[in-house]
């Protein structure tokens, strides 16, 4: 960046498992999650969470603004399922569904994105990541067409 650029972005990504299958495991969840956070320190953006479920991730990072949201999602997916597979973390070959979710925060709402985000388990006892999914779009006021959603074909956990 240039002198004198000063820049406070946070941004929420949500992504979710090919097919929605329930793919990460809760007993390799952990590095998976710990790998991106790697990767989004590598794009010299701040990780500050990440979570999710079997089927689905949150990430809230604060944003290095020389790097496209599109080119960090697609870095992520390219490197984490890579990685998946190298590690023979799944039994089948992994891969992440086409599509994401970015949301933008200010500095004050980051307390309450971060619990949200690490209190993914318990939200998901209540709710479906389908029905979580469209209560973001709607609450961020996000037209959107169902057809281009993420193919919800597996709700289980």
């Amino acid at each position: 960046m240039k002198p004198g650029t000063f820049t406070q972005m946070y941004v929420q990504l949500v992504f979710a498992v090919k097919n929605r299958d329930a793919l990460l495991k809760e007993d390799f969840r952990g590095r998976v999650f710990e790998y991106i956070s790697g990767i989004v320190t590598n794009l010299k953006h701040k990780s500050i969470i990440i979570n999710g479920t079997s089927n689905h991730v949150h990430i809230l990072l604060g944003l290095n603004p020389s790097v496209s949201i599109s080119d960090t999602v697609h870095d992520i997916k390219r490197s984490s399922s890579l990685f998946i597979n190298n590690e023979r973390l799944c039994s089948c070959r992994f891969s992440w569904q086409e599509g994401y979710g970015g949301f933008t925060y200010s500095r004050s709402q980051i307390s309450d994105v971060y619990n949200y985000i690490e209190n993914q388990e318990s939200h998901h006892k209540k709710r479906t990541f389908h029905e979580e999914y469209i209560e973001i779009l709607n609450k961020n006021e996000i037209e959107f067409d169902q057809q281009f959603l993420f193919e919800f074909w597996n709700e289980s956990l």
